[in-house]
């Protein structure tokens, strides 16, 4: 997220747009994951353009027939009971296209104009410069490899994704709000990039060239990279795209369930944890858990009592409309100093919300539970800790 320009929580929005399928279904069943293997099935489904038909794994099946379907590209697809015409079983695998035949099929949902750079990690389809779309690249190589060190040598088992991570990025800005438009409603106009749960993907467009921003050349970025990177707005380029990279990687390699009810302090607190910046080099970015200036002088500006009850409890303030940086901050300065000095008991937290089911729900009590037994302090205890090493924080030298 850009410190210069406000972003809504996506997750929140989807979360919104997802409660009326979780709600209708009343309550979902356990996830449908026998021992001898998943329950593949063939799904025929009619909705406005008519019958199509879609294979997967079945997740969950609620008790009115809803089904979640996780297609071998692992996208998900949330099936109303009453669009489903037939159902049967299928044997063996799905099969997962190469990732070229990913990106192929990928650009041709998208307008025309699109192209494909493939990495060991990643399938970035783009439609506009090669050397913008291979320097964002690059950036998400480095933080897959950064992102899975870290945690690994904290204690948490994570894994490499089972499939390529899909990234669109669009030339300008108008094209990508249009798209986004279908994902995020009239918010697409407030976001620069996002990760969706249900596609599985992080869109996002060419922030080059805009806020000042000048246009790269050269392979990749070329000489106008040390350009970019010393342009005021470098610091939203760089924190934008890799705190929804950052969404990405936690939601598929084993640390957050998608779709399960992972508190947004939480996966949002990771992501402000590995946002922030090298704006002294052409690269972006390299470090994990530097002083995030923004988030830091929010949190001291905005802080009030019992903010952080309150983002432990409940998604809420994410949610709201009139201050949702603020639990940003709060999300970030609570992270950085549980991991700081709590962070075995971190990476415990973290599994224990990476066994949560699909669509399943948390009351505030139990999520305020969960907190207290993890760490063993209650809400308003470490907001006072929380206070004092903000405090402390702020009069060292960001690193």
């Amino acid at each position: 997220m850009s410190p210069r320009m406000p972003r809504l929580p996506v997750f929140a929005l989807l979360a919104l747009a997802l409660a009326g399928w979780s709600c209708a279904a009343e309550a979902p069943a356990a996830k449908v994951s026998p021992a001898s293997g998943p329950r593949l099935e063939q799904i025929t489904v009619r909705d406005a353009d008519g019958l199509r038909t879609i294979a997967g794994e079945v997740l969950v099946e609620a008790v009115d027939g809803g089904v979640l379907l996780k297609r071998a590209d692992e996208r998900y697809d949330l099936v109303q009971p009453t669009a489903i015409v037939a159902r049967e079983p299928l044997a063996g695998e799905l099969g997962a296209d190469t990732p070229r035949e990913l990106g192929q099929r990928i650009i041709a949902e998208l307008p025309p104009g699109f192209d494909v750079h493939i990495t060991k990690h990643y399938v970035v389809c783009f439609n506009t410069s090669r050397d913008y779309a291979k320097w964002c690249a690059a950036l998400f190589e480095r933080l897959h490899d950064a992102f899975g060190n870290f945690w690994r040598k904290a204690g948490l088992e994570v894994v490499d994704p089972a499939q390529p991570l899909v990234v669109v990025i669009f030339a300008d800005r108008a094209a990508y709000e249009a798209h986004a438009a279908g994902d995020l409603g009239a918010a697409a106009d407030r976001v620069v990039g996002y990760y969706n749960l249900l596609s599985n993907r992080v869109t996002t467009f060419d922030l080059t060239g805009t806020d000042g921003l000048p246009r790269p050349g050269g392979s990749p970025l070329g000489g106008a990279a040390a350009q970019v990177m010393a342009s005021p707005a470098a610091a939203g380029l760089v924190s934008t795209l890799v705190h929804e990279a950052t969404h990405q990687m936690a939601f598929n390699c084993g640390m957050h369930r998608r779709l399960a009810p992972v508190p947004l302090w939480l996966s949002e607190g990771i992501a402000t944890y590995f946002e922030t910046p090298e704006l002294d080099s052409d690269r972006g970015w390299r470090g994990i858990g530097a002083i995030n200036r923004p988030r830091l002088d929010h949190f001291l500006a905005t802080h009030r009592p019992g903010d952080i009850a309150a983002i432990l409890a409940s998604d809420d303030r994410f949610r709201s409309p009139d201050a949702p940086l603020d639990a940003y901050a709060v999300a970030w300065s609570l992270t950085r100093h549980l991991v700081a000095t709590r962070k075995r008991a971190f990476v415990d937290y973290v599994r224990l919300q990476a066994a949560k089911q699909p669509l399943a729900d948390d009351s505030p009590e139990e999520r305020l539970r969960d907190f207290e037994r993890a760490f063993g302090v209650s809400p308003t205890e470490i907001e006072a800790d929380v206070v004092k090493a903000m405090a402390r924080l702020a009069s060292r030298p960001a690193r």
